[in-house]
């Protein structure tokens, strides 16, 4: 077995796979089986840093084309993020986890501002960091943000867990012959519209060369395989 490929990372959880079988909300039994992957790969000692997104309560894009105004429902999507941080905290340290989660929102009755140097300091007290608002900012995506608190924390890698197992030239749920990639470039993920994050998460990851690990969260022990190099997944990079 090798050894953890990064000291620190942070994972990106979508929102919805806090709902799993569901198509809206939480569902319980999905919340605890992604907090034991996460308890399974802290158990390393890898310093583990999570996004989480908020589709599965609110997602602003969505609400914006339904003809909210996009601020609001951006907004919105980003406090569907602070709930499920908590879930995630709640299921964590039901494992003995030390959790804190930071918010781009400042909410100080549920948990802390997103302070990186704070933040840090938690993560090097072997503590998980659950970073919940986004960018704090409408018209950004939680990828997005996860690019950038990997980049302020100075984690190596981001890990994108995702439903499928990598990154493919066409969506393999639908087409049988689609190609998945071992290795792809930022370039190439961008230029052929490869649906792994969005263009400003991309640009930010090959600007300052941090390397995303795309991977299929349902399979257990994913998490830890992609800190070890051991999993199936995709490598973006340069």
């Amino acid at each position: 077995m090798h050894g953890p490929r990064w000291s620190r990372v942070l994972l990106k959880l979508s929102g919805e796979a806090l709902a799993g079988t569901q198509s809206f909300g939480f569902d319980p039994a999905a919340i605890s089986r992604l907090a034991r992957e996460v308890a399974d790969a802290a158990d390393t000692g890898v310093e583990i840093a999570v996004v989480v997104g908020g589709g599965n309560v609110m997602r602003g894009h969505v609400a914006a084309a339904s003809g909210m105004q996009r601020v609001a429902a951006d907004h919105m999507g980003m406090l569907a993020t602070v709930q499920n941080a908590i879930a995630m905290q709640d299921a964590l340290e039901k494992l003995g986890v030390a959790t804190r989660v930071q918010t781009a929102i400042a909410m100080i009755e549920f948990a802390e501002p997103f302070i990186r140097r704070r933040a840090i300091r938690h993560l090097e007290q072997g503590r998980v960091v659950i970073l919940a608002g986004g960018t704090g900012n409408p018209f950004f995506s939680t990828d997005t943000a996860a690019a950038l608190r990997a980049l302020e924390i100075g984690a190596g890698a981001v890990l994108k867990a995702t439903n499928v197992d990598g990154v493919y030239d066409r969506d393999p749920r639908t087409d049988p012959s689609a190609r998945k990639y071992a290795e792809v470039t930022y370039k190439e993920c961008i230029e052929r519209r490869l649906r792994v994050m969005d263009v400003a998460a991309f640009a930010l990851c090959e600007e300052h060369g941090l390397p995303i690990v795309v991977f299929d969260v349902n399979r257990p022990g994913s998490v830890k395989e992609a800190l070890l190099g051991e999993g199936t997944g995709t490598i973006v990079r340069r």
